[in-house]
């Protein structure tokens, strides 16, 4: 494993055997029997093999095969074995290997010229690639592209050699580039002379900048890096190249023009560049359908906001149009890029927009509706705390999800709700409005307890206590919550069959509440029925949400509903200008406060 392959193979079907059955089958004149053999040979020499055995055999019944797929696996086969010996000199036998090589190179099938070209890339032995430089030359004026392309990228590694070994086997690299015919011409200055000599090149490219535009992708990605090359090599020259690199952001090739964006932050910081480079990546996030892109793109565009912060915030609402994005790792990446360009000056346009975005969430049914509105509660809450002003634009239109059936984001809006109160006094009557109107709509346990004590904390005058006790009333229902045969038919049904006798007996001794707000025994409520849940207004005929809570044995929610009936019993008795009136509400509220607590007593006791 510690020499360089650009093939890996797990093969464990190693045996003693196998090399010599190897052996028989090349001597065959079978071909499939060759290629199966080949293909054994080179997995069990990837697989750490020497094999030393088949180098003769290979040489003297494979090298002259004429089938492509042999000669395929001929090639990976010589990349694979050591070329030379203990000395570090090349082993004789590769002059017939350099033989078949040059015929290779003169083969009048296409694809044979490629595949040699391609494997000289790989060689690194002077000795084996100096007869072939000729017949690597001569490749330049094939009639095909495909044989053109690789003769460059062989010529290219040939002068990449280690020393001067490359320069000494084409000294003449450049100069061969200007006297090859036209349509190689238009190749070699673009993926091999950068490595020949790059003074050169930077003039040829110079030279070209107005037929840049007009390149194949694979040209301008290729004059991308020789740029890249010069400025790291001339940094005092950047200027000369800024021009041609904003050409290239008009390319039509996506790959191009985000290599284009990146070279220009690069190489300037001027506004200008950054301003077209941002501009350019947020045309990608919109014309790109590959999420994978897009995630690239919005870490591009942190990466800007970091560094140039103020050119990126007159880009805010570019940006946020990535929001139309179905993934939701897009959009919960848009909103931190977002929240941190907000200023005083593009807020009301965000903040607007993240309103029609909430408003889109509740109009059309898509499965990321639920988690994709908490996202957007959370901007729109993290925006009101950094601008105050901007809350009462948004705190009644969040109101309507307070019934969310994603808890999360029913939880998000009442906590946003409960800061705003609190933050904004100005907002308050409208909030309580608000909350007593569309309470009846909230159904999560959490939302609920935070949003009565909401009413018992900010209900402060004679109108807002009354109509919180109604509220609260209404949600409750008619008051006992049990009758004495429920209370049977529950305690039946939470014994175990074994314990249905015992469970019995206990059951009528257990105190039950009774209209008044007493307690008696089952017995001698036997009559009392059991009081339906309310239809309240508004709710389609659903029951108020407090009422089952309880009853399904939430004793947290009656606790805070108790506790906030008692404070506003309380505050009525000071803000009421009848003591009279006061005292009579104060007795009915107090006679639906200790049922209320009874309940919860009776509910919660083991027996």
């Amino acid at each position: 494993m510690e020499k360089s392959s650009t093939l890996l193979i797990h093969f464990d079907k190693v045996s003693a055997a196998m090399a010599n059955e190897i052996k028989e089958a090349l001597n065959a004149n079978d071909v499939e029997a060759k290629i199966d053999a080949m293909k054994k040979a080179v997995m069990l020499l990837l697989n750490g093999e020497t094999l030393p055995q088949l180098f003769i055999t290979i040489v003297r019944y494979v090298l002259p095969s004429e089938d492509h797929t042999v000669q395929k696996l001929l090639i990976l086969y010589l990349e694979i074995i050591d070329k030379t010996n203990a000395r570090g000199r090349v082993v004789p036998e590769m002059i017939l290997i350099c033989q078949n090589l040059r015929n290779n190179l003169q083969h009048p099938n296409e694809y044979i010229h490629g595949v040699t070209l391609r494997f000289l890339c790989r060689l690194s032995e002077p000795e084996i690639l100096d007869p072939l430089v000729p017949s690597v030359l001569s490749n330049l004026e094939h009639r095909h592209p495909f044989v053109r392309r690789h003769a460059l990228l062989a010529i290219s590694a040939i002068y990449r050699l280690p020393g001067q070994a490359g320069e000494q086997l084409i000294p003449d690299a450049w100069s061969l580039s200007r006297r090859r015919s036209p349509r190689s011409r238009t190749l070699l200055p673009a993926a091999t002379v950068s490595s020949c000599s790059l003074r050169r090149a930077v003039a040829y490219r110079l030279s070209q900048a107005d037929h840049v535009p007009d390149w194949g992708e694979l040209h301008q990605m290729t004059a991308l890096d020789l740029i890249r090359k010069a400025c790291r090599s001339n940094p005092a020259e950047k200027g000369k190249y800024i021009n041609i690199i904003i050409s290239l952001l008009n390319s039509p090739s996506a790959a191009v023009v985000y290599e284009s964006s990146g070279t220009l932050v690069s190489l300037s910081s001027a506004p200008t560049a950054i301003r077209a480079a941002a501009n350019t990546y947020c045309q990608l996030l919109l014309s790109q359908s590959d999420n994978n892109v897009k995630l690239i793109v919005l870490d591009r565009l942190n990466e800007l906001k970091s560094s140039h912060r103020e050119i990126m915030v007159d880009l805010v609402m570019d940006v946020l149009r990535a929001l139309s994005s179905p993934n939701l790792d897009i959009t919960r990446k848009t909103l931190d890029i977002t929240l941190e360009l907000i200023t005083s000056r593009n807020v009301d346009e965000v903040v607007l927009l993240l309103k029609k975005e909430v408003v889109k969430t509740q109009s059309t049914e898509l499965e990321k509706n639920g988690d994709y509105r908490q996202m957007l509660v959370q901007a729109i809450h993290s925006c009101a705390i950094k601008f105050p002003e901007v809350a009462s634009t948004v705190v009644h239109l969040l109101m309507d999800f307070l019934g969310d059936t994603n808890v999360a984001s029913a939880v998000d809006v009442v906590l946003f709700v409960r800061e705003i109160i609190e933050a904004n006094p100005k907002l308050r009557v409208s909030i309580i409005t608000k909350l007593l109107d569309t309470f009846y709509q909230i159904r999560a346990a959490r939302v609920i307890s935070c949003a009565v004590w909401i009413i018992g904390e900010y209900c402060l005058s004679l109108s807002e206590v009354e109509n919180g006790i109604e509220v609260i009333k209404q949600n409750l229902g008619d008051l006992p919550f049990y009758s004495a045969a429920e209370e049977v038919e529950t305690a039946d049904a939470s014994k175990k069959p074994q314990q249905i006798n015992s469970s019995a007996t206990m059951s009528s001794k257990r105190p039950v509440v009774l209209a008044d707000g007493t307690y008696a025994t089952q017995s001698a409520t036997s009559e009392t029925a059991l009081s339906a849940p309310p239809v309240l207004p508004g709710s389609s005929g659903s029951p108020g949400n407090l009422r089952s809570l309880i009853l399904s044995g939430d004793f947290f929610v009656g606790a805070v509903i108790s506790c906030t009936l008692a404070k506003l019993v309380l505050r009525l008795v000071v803000v009421h200008p009848s003591k009279a009136e006061a005292n009579k509400y104060r007795g009915l509220a107090d006679h639906d406060l200790n049922v209320t607590i009874g309940t919860i007593f009776i509910s919660s006791s083991p027996n």
